[in-house]
């Protein structure tokens, strides 16, 4: 009897898998033809600059707007709010899980957003993409913390990536994180107050804080689920000097 069950079940999660499976590479197959999405192969941004890197005004958006970059963009929620929302300015998400991306470009399209473009590539390579100056500010929503302590290269928030994001950040340039994770987020306060950086606001309750801005009439797909599981949503923004030698931050 339970081997019957099993198999029967066994089929329908082959089912769901195949069903699954056909539907990303239909997304897959439709993003191609997307003229808001940009896929470089690893040659192009491993120890190369990308097409793209410092022109992105003059060539894609055609025009002289200021650049906000969203990091690890998943659907795109905060690239398409923000564009929404601020017309005059161009927003950039970068993300490599493309079927997450398919959703916010094909929003973009759908709402003839001519301010968005999504880069489907890994963020470690983001420095191939932008030039010096060329972003105002960035995002990251609700990053991996990364929490065991070995992975401290890999956060988002970590010198690693501050190091990067100051060949292209625009000096004092703010950089915002929202997450639901209070660890990485005591981590980054951590290291801002270590390299003595510009800590412009925080909070470990958001949704009950006085911040306001488009920062709270945006939420991610996973940030709803963290709220109805009634999960506090930690926010933090801050501004990356140029000439900041960036260090990790002792251990506590």
């Amino acid at each position: 009897m339970w081997d019957c069950v099993w198999k029967k079940a066994g089929s329908i999660i082959k089912s769901k898998c195949i069903v699954v499976g056909k539907a990303k590479l239909v997304k897959f197959a439709e993003m191609r033809t997307f003229e808001n999405v940009f896929q470089p192969g690893f040659d192009e941004v491993s120890g190369n600059n990308f097409q793209l890197k410092g022109k992105w005004n003059k060539i894609y958006f055609k025009n002289k707007n200021p650049v906000v970059l969203e990091l690890g963009c998943g659907k795109g929620e905060y690239t398409t709010g923000l564009a929404e929302k601020y017309p005059e300015m161009n927003f950039i998400g970068v993300d490599i899980k493309g079927a997450r991306i398919w959703t916010g470009a094909k929003y973009a399209i759908e709402k003839e957003l001519g301010n968005v473009a999504f880069v489907r590539t890994r963020i470690e390579f983001v420095h191939s993409l932008f030039d010096r100056d060329e972003i105002r500010e960035i995002w990251l929503t609700f990053p991996d913390p990364q929490v065991k302590k070995k992975r401290n290269k890999k956060r988002l928030t970590g010198s690693r990536f501050l190091k990067l994001y100051q060949q292209f950040l625009i000096n004092k340039g703010i950089i915002h994180l929202k997450t639901d994770h209070s660890g990485l987020f005591e981590y980054t306060v951590r290291l801002i107050k270590h390299n003595h950086l510009n800590l412009i606001c925080s909070t470990t309750d958001f949704y009950n804080s006085d911040i306001t801005g488009p920062m709270k009439d945006i939420q991610t797909f996973y940030e709803k689920q963290f709220l109805d599981q009634r999960l506090k949503i930690y926010y933090l923004a801050f501004r990356l000097d140029h000439e900041k030698e960036i260090e990790e931050p002792e251990d506590e």
